[in-house]
């Protein structure tokens, strides 16, 4: 799984962090549990916040929706 794969990678926080607080949740941290993710491997260095925030939505979104 790379950075392009959102759905991918939001399909496997909800999977290994179904209760996470939105509200208490840092880029740093959405970046941490994404590489350690056991699917993800893609360059960790290909990251900006754009991605993160895009993935953070996605994941907020289909939480709450």
């Amino acid at each position: 799984m790379d950075w392009d794969n959102t759905f991918g990678i939001v399909e496997c926080l909800k999977k290994y962090h179904p209760t996470v607080n939105f509200e208490e949740l840092s880029l740093g941290t959405l970046f941490e549990w994404i590489i350690s993710l056991p699917e993800f491997s893609d360059d960790h260095s290909l990251v900006n916040d754009e991605i993160l925030i895009q993935i953070f939505n996605a994941w907020y979104e289909e939480v709450n929706s």
